[in-house]
C-alpha cells in the first residue's frame, strides 16, 4: 500500500520532469534552427541554381541529385534512391488566347494564359463563341448551347471561406474535370479562371484530369483580372475567342524518391516519415510549392544531427519526386513500404508553402486527437497547435494498405498562398527566412514529440 501511495504521489512529478525535459529539448531544436538553419539557404539553392522542376525535366533530376548530395552531408545513418517512373508531360510552346469579336465587331485583346498542366496541344488556332458559366449546374442547363464553344467556367474563390484550401477545394473540380465535362457536350475549348484570389492578372497552372470517354480539348487558365472581365462580358454580350495551347507527352521518365535515414534506437521496426515533393510546375521556382517542404524537411535531418539526437523509432526524410501531375513519388514509396511489410506509425507533409506557421494537423481518431493535443502548450510558444485533419497527397497512399498509419501536415497561415500557387510568382523572393525557419522548427518539435511517446 505504501508503495501505491508512494507511486500516485510521484506520477504528477514524474509526468512534469517529462514535459520539463521535451521543453528543454524543443527550445534546443527551436534555437539551432532560428539560429544556425540551413533550408533558406538550401531553398536558395533550389531555386535559384536549378530553378523550375517539371516531372520528367533534366531540373527535376538535377533535384534529386542535389538533393541526396546535401542529406548525405548531414550524415545520417543512410541516404538511398527509390526509382519510380512519372508523367512527362511538355508545355511544348507559348500558350495564347485572346478575345477577337464583340458583338461580331473584330478587336483584339490578349488575355493572359496558361495551359492546364496534363493539356495536349490544340494543333493550331481554336476559334469560337465563348459560353460562360457559373459552375456545373448551370452547363447542365444548358448543355444544347455548349457544341462549338469555347466554355468559360468562372472558378473563382469563394471569399467568404477563410480557410483559403476550402476555396481552393470547391473551385478546383473546375480545373481538374472542367475540360472533359465541356468536351462530352461538345465544347472545342475550355477556359477557367485561375485557381487564386490574388489582386493580380498572373495565371496559374495546374493538373487537370480527361476523362477518355471524351474528346481531349485544350484547358486554359486566365490570369484573375482578364478572367473576371471576360466574365463579365461574355454574360451580356457575345464575345469571341481565339485559343492555342501545344502540350504534348514523352514516354514516362525515369525519377527517383530521394530518402535519408535515421534509425530508430528502440524501435527501429517503427517508422516515422516527413516530406516534401521535389518537383513544381515549369513555370516558376517552385518556393513555396513545394521547395518549403523539401527543406523544412532536409532541416529537420539537420538539425537531429546536430544536436546528435538518437530517436527511439526510425525517422524517414522523404524528398517524393513527383507530387503535381500525378502523385507517382508518394505510390512508389507506399509500393515498396508495403512489399518490405513495412511499419509505419505516422508520416507528416508539409506541402501548403513557407508562411507563418499555424497548426500541426492530424488525421486519426478522437481519442488520439485528444491525445495529440496535450501537446499543444509545448507547441504553442512556437506558434502552433495540434488540429484535425491532416494529411497530404504523397503521404496519403500510405493509409491504402494500413489503416492504422496517421498522417499529418504542417499547416502554415494560408491567406498569402494561393496568390502564387503554380503561377510565375512562386519564386524565392516571395519566402520569408522566419517564417520558414518556424515551419522547420514546428514539424521538429511534433516528430520528436511522437518519437519520444508514440501516438496513443
Amino acid at each position: 500500500m505504501r508503495r501505491l501511495l508512494l507511486l500516485f504521489f510521484c506520477l504528477p512529478i514524474m509526468a512534469q520532469a517529462q514535459v520539463n525535459q521535451d521543453s528543454v529539448m524543443i527550445k534546443k531544436m527551436a534555437d539551432e534552427i532560428m539560429t544556425n538553419g540551413k533550408a533558406y539557404d538550401l531553398l536558395r539553392e533550389l531555386t535559384k541554381k536549378i530553378g523550375g522542376r517539371l516531372a520528367g525535366s533534366p531540373q527535376q533530376q538535377n533535384a534529386a541529385i542535389w538533393g541526396k548530395r546535401n542529406m548525405e552531408a548531414f550524415q545520417p545513418d543512410k541516404v538511398f534512391m527509390q526509382p519510380c517512373k512519372t508523367p512527362n508531360w511538355q508545355r511544348g510552346g507559348k500558350d495564347f488566347a485572346a478575345v477577337v469579336g464583340i458583338n461580331g465587331r473584330a478587336t483584339t485583346q490578349k488575355l493572359e494564359v496558361l495551359a492546364l498542366g496534363n493539356s495536349l496541344g490544340s494543333n493550331g488556332l481554336v476559334e469560337a463563341d465563348i459560353l460562360a458559366v457559373a459552375n456545373f449546374e448551370e452547363l447542365e442547363k444548358r448543355k444544347d448551347e455548349v457544341k462549338g464553344k469555347i466554355v468559360y467556367f468562372n472558378s473563382e474563390f469563394d471569399p467568404t471561406l477563410v480557410q483559403t484550401f476550402r476555396a481552393y477545394g470547391a473551385a478546383g473540380m473546375y480545373r481538374r474535370s472542367g475540360p472533359s465535362r465541356a468536351a462530352k457536350y461538345g465544347a472545342v475549348g475550355v477556359m477557367i479562371h485561375s485557381l487564386s484570389s490574388a489582386p493580380d492578372n498572373a495565371p496559374h497552372t495546374g493538373a487537370m484530369v480527361y476523362d477518355e470517354a471524351q474528346p481531349k480539348i485544350p484547358a486554359v487558365a486566365l490570369g484573375p483580372t482578364d478572367a473576371k472581365a471576360l466574365y463579365a462580358l461574355a454574360k451580356k454580350i457575345t464575345v469571341r475567342a481565339q485559343m492555342q495551347t501545344y502540350g504534348f507527352y514523352l514516354p514516362d521518365a525515369d525519377e527517383n524518391n530521394v530518402v535519408a535515414e535515421l534509425k530508430g534506437t528502440e524501435h527501429p521496426e517503427e517508422i516515422i516519415t516527413i516530406g516534401g515533393h521535389l518537383d513544381s510546375w515549369d513555370v516558376n521556382e517552385g518556393a513555396h510549392d513545394d521547395g518549403a517542404g523539401v527543406v523544412h524537411t532536409m532541416e529537420v535531418l539537420r538539425t537531429m544531427k546536430a544536436l546528435n539526437y538518437q530517436p527511439k523509432h526510425t525517422i524517414r526524410f522523404v524528398l517524393f519526386a513527383n507530387e503535381e501531375n500525378g502523385g507517382k513519388g508518394g505510390a512508389k514509396y507506399t509500393e515498396l513500404a508495403k512489399l518490405n511489410k513495412e511499419k509505419h506509425i505516422l508520416a507528416l507533409e508539409s506541402d501548403e508553402g513557407g508562411f507563418t506557421p499555424r497548426a500541426i494537423a492530424v488525421s486519426c481518431t478522437p481519442e488520439q486527437l485528444a491525445y495529440f493535443q496535450t501537446w499543444t502548450p509545448l507547441l504553442k510558444p512556437y506558434g502552433t497547435e495540434v488540429t484535425t485533419g491532416g494529411g497530404g497527397a504523397d503521404i496519403g497512399p500510405l493509409t491504402g494498405y494500413d489503416k492504422s498509419i496517421i498522417i499529418s501536415s504542417m499547416i502554415p497561415d494560408s491567406q498569402r498562398y494561393f496568390d502564387v500557387h503554380h503561377a510565375k510568382t512562386d519564386v524565392f523572393e516571395n519566402v520569408n527566412k522566419r517564417e520558414l525557419l518556424l515551419g522547420a522548427v514546428n514539424i521538429a518539435a511534433f516528430i520528436y514529440l511522437v518519437d519520444q511517446h508514440g501516438v496513443n
